[in-house]
């Protein structure tokens, strides 16, 4: 599912001090958890595995909390294993074949996100979509999204050599988008996207009705502003534009 599923292994550049909220001119987006409800499908695939091993299903509720966290999260709620073990690695081949094959059954856009994204592009805001996801996952993904016609950029884990917390991924974005790292916001529902945008000088949403995983809770993130609802994130950029 996503190519970080190792801890990150170099230092991060410090972080440039972004503009307020209220000089953007840019939106970046995390998938996962942000633009799009994909744990039932991200669930069936480890539960998939489950059932092949003559486990019972696991409930929905088990893995949607991890579900930001790759193939590393969803296998360590399914199995109890991590990258450290020595059967993690074909045990996540197995997991994303099965992910792979049915990458959009129950797949959802947030409820609120559509008419978020069609009022930025109404506005002529430019908007983008920044994940860890692999490409060969991201770009069907988002295809069947319905976003890969409308979104000004798409870059996953893969684009770029790093994958987030590193910064590299959301910078090639500005670059694709045309605007200045300091006039763009990047939202996301996980610590790492946080890390990432902070990293790469742009202000920070966090969306805390997206998975937010098992670690610190959005408020201690240090993102500029933290959202409950897509509405509610609606209402915030929409006074930023």
């Amino acid at each position: 599912m996503e190519k970080a599923d190792t801890p990150e292994l170099f230092p991060l550049p410090e972080p440039i001090l972004a503009s307020s909220l209220t000089t953007a001119r840019a939106v970046l987006f995390d998938l996962d958890g942000t633009l799009a409800d994909t744990a039932p499908d991200l669930a069936a695939a480890a539960n998939k595995m489950r059932d092949a091993r003559g486990l019972e299903l696991l409930p929905l509720d088990v893995f949607r909390p991890v579900a930001s966290a790759g193939a590393r999260g969803l296998l360590g709620a399914a199995f109890g294993i991590g990258p450290d073990d020595p059967a993690f690695p074909a045990m996540r081949d197995e997991f994303l074949a099965n992910y792979e094959a049915d990458l959009c059954i129950e797949t959802t856009l947030f409820p609120g996100i559509s008419p978020l994204l069609d009022e930025l592009s109404a506005r002529n805001v430019r908007w983008g979509i920044v994940t860890n996801k692999m490409s060969r996952l991201t770009e069907p993904l988002v295809a069947q999204l319905g976003l890969a016609e409308v979104a000004s950029c798409v870059v996953s884990g893969d684009t770029t050599p790093h994958s987030k917390p590193h910064p590299a991924p959301l910078l090639h974005a500005a670059v694709a988008l045309g605007v200045s790292p300091g006039l763009i916001v990047y939202v996301g529902d996980d610590l790492r996207d946080v890390q990432a945008g902070k990293a790469a000088g742009m202000m920070t949403i966090a969306a805390a009705y997206g998975y937010c995983g098992t670690g610190p809770a959005p408020h201690t993130w240090d993102a500029d502003c933290i959202v409950d609802s897509p509405e509610h994130l609606a209402e915030v950029l929409r006074g930023s534009f």
